[in-house]
């Protein structure tokens, strides 16, 4: 029981710090590198539209992709790999993304580089553990009180100086009954926050006072100028006001080992201070979720974790990985690399895309190929759009141009620097002049190659020929 009051008391906190976050980070995140994906495209049979949802071309890829986001969602293939195998720029990371959005937000996600875990103040394994269990949820289910139903009347009394609490009274109903209730200041703070009005059909937690409305009662939907093209529409709730609710939160188990391994509990996990976790915890931790799971409070829902760059793991990760994926509640591991035959590190033994092949076994392999010049045109016109850039077509087209010829990534930078270059001239589109102007500032990877070849001798630190040294009898 001490858990469950633990794990919810952390949800309510982690709640608000949520909101807080997304405030703070929104603007960084609508010009990330992914930010306009919102899918893999796919209809209702998961064909792939060429375009659609942010993703575009990789047919193939997105279609396998779509095949195992049914396995994932069905549950059939936890404790599986699945590796995301191509040239750089070809959209590895794009599809593992969109597979997170359509996965869901109840559906744990973790992202990783390969590189991280040589950074970070413990052990490999550890790491790994600790990314494994962010990406393992469990589904923790209890039953609440709550008063449901359709607002008839909010009637709210200010003090006639204007200073001072605030005191109401609010009307509900369902089909069968009617009560005026009385309305404290935090609870008249939370319905104008919700902006609750008459007609509206709402859910009060008797716990906590959290106010969420449903939408609005079918019985006002003639009121028009009181609904919006996005209203939604339900119906008056029967029976009692007060009733029992079964309510569903997911946390995830790598949540639940911080909170129970620190002193601090769930504060731990907004400070950072997660370190090294004893394996003891772990175990206490899952022999409770497996008589939660017994009892019928809690289920797993296992995860996807991402590990971009997979190749720079070493021989000691890969056994471990190995071993992990054998255990009932490993999540989805989904892998990236754009490596060929290379050498497993930590060993003198080179392998397909630098991993292990008893490793490579146990993977469900989705290849990425190039891009087309008609994909690369769509997506660097998806990428304007996402970045508040109007470009001109010819400009568009030289653009394209230029990511054919260097890379896509290099023709995205060339994007935001063009936009900068436009506006310092007092225009609103871009046009050639603007991203020649540009494309002569940034140089790509083959013309800086090409001037560190010519200018070489005039760097420090080059390396040289040495010269044979003079032996003297």
């Amino acid at each position: 029981m001490e858990y469950m009051y633990i794990v919810f008391v952390y949800l309510q906190a982690a709640a608000a710090a949520r909101v807080q976050e997304v405030r703070e980070i929104t603007r960084i995140e609508r010009i990330g590198a992914h930010s306009h994906i919102r899918g893999l495209g796919l209809d209702d049979s998961l064909e792939p539209r060429h375009v659609s949802q942010g993703m575009v071309g990789q047919l193939s890829a997105r279609r396998a992709a779509g095949v195992i986001l049914e396995m994932i969602k069905e549950g059939k293939i936890a404790g599986r790999a699945i590796l995301l195998a191509g040239q750089p720029g070809t959209g590895k990371t794009a599809i593992a993304l969109g597979m997170a959005q359509a996965l869901g937000i109840d559906t744990p996600f973790t992202s990783m580089a390969g590189s991280e875990i040589y950074s970070l103040e413990m052990s490999k394994t550890e790491a790994l553990t600790q990314a494994i269990r962010k990406s393992i949820g469990v589904r923790i289910k209890e039953e609440t009180e709550i008063i449901e139903g359709e607002v008839v009347e909010i009637q709210v009394d200010r003090p006639a100086t204007g200073v001072g609490t605030k005191v109401g009274k609010l009307t509900l109903k369902t089909t069968e009954m009617e009560t005026i209730y009385d309305l404290g200041n935090k609870m008249i703070e939370s319905l104008m926050k919700e902006k609750v009005q008459a007609g509206d059909v709402v859910t009060i937690d008797k716990a906590t006072g959290k106010i969420s409305r449903l939408g609005r009662s079918f019985t006002r939907a003639r009121d028009y100028d009181a609904t919006g093209p996005q209203t939604r529409f339900v119906q008056c709730p029967e029976g009692e006001l007060q009733k029992r609710k079964e309510v569903v939160h997911t946390v995830t188990l790598h949540e639940v080992d911080v909170i129970n391994s620190r002193t601090h509990g769930f504060l731990a996990l907004f400070s950072g201070d997660t370190g090294e976790i004893k394996a003891e915890v772990r175990e206490q931790i899952n022999a409770k979720v497996a008589e939660w799971r017994e009892e019928g409070k809690a289920e797993i829902v296992p995860g996807v974790l991402f590990i971009d760059e997979v190749h720079m793991l070493d021989i000691e990760c890969f056994s471990f990985l190995n071993r992990a994926l054998e255990n009932e509640m490993a999540p989805v591991v989904i892998m990236a690399t754009n490596r060929g035959i290379t050498r497993i590190r930590g060993t003198n033994y080179k392998s397909p895309h630098g991993i292990p092949i008893d490793l490579l076994d146990r993977m469900i392999i989705v290849s990425t190929s190039p891009y087309q010049e008609k994909d690369l045109k769509e997506i660097l016109k998806i990428r304007c759009e996402e970045e508040d850039c109007e470009m001109s077509d010819d400009a568009l087209t030289v653009l394209t141009r230029i990511a054919l010829e260097t890379s896509l990534r290099y023709a995205i930078q060339l994007i935001t620097t063009a936009s900068l270059v436009c506006r310092k001239r007092k225009s609103t589109e871009v046009n050639i002049e603007d991203v020649k102007r540009v494309y002569s500032l940034f140089l790509d990877e083959s013309r800086s190659a090409q001037f560190l070849k010519e200018y070489q001798d005039e760097f420090m630190f080059n390396e040289m020929e040495e010269e044979p040294m003079e032996v003297t009898a």
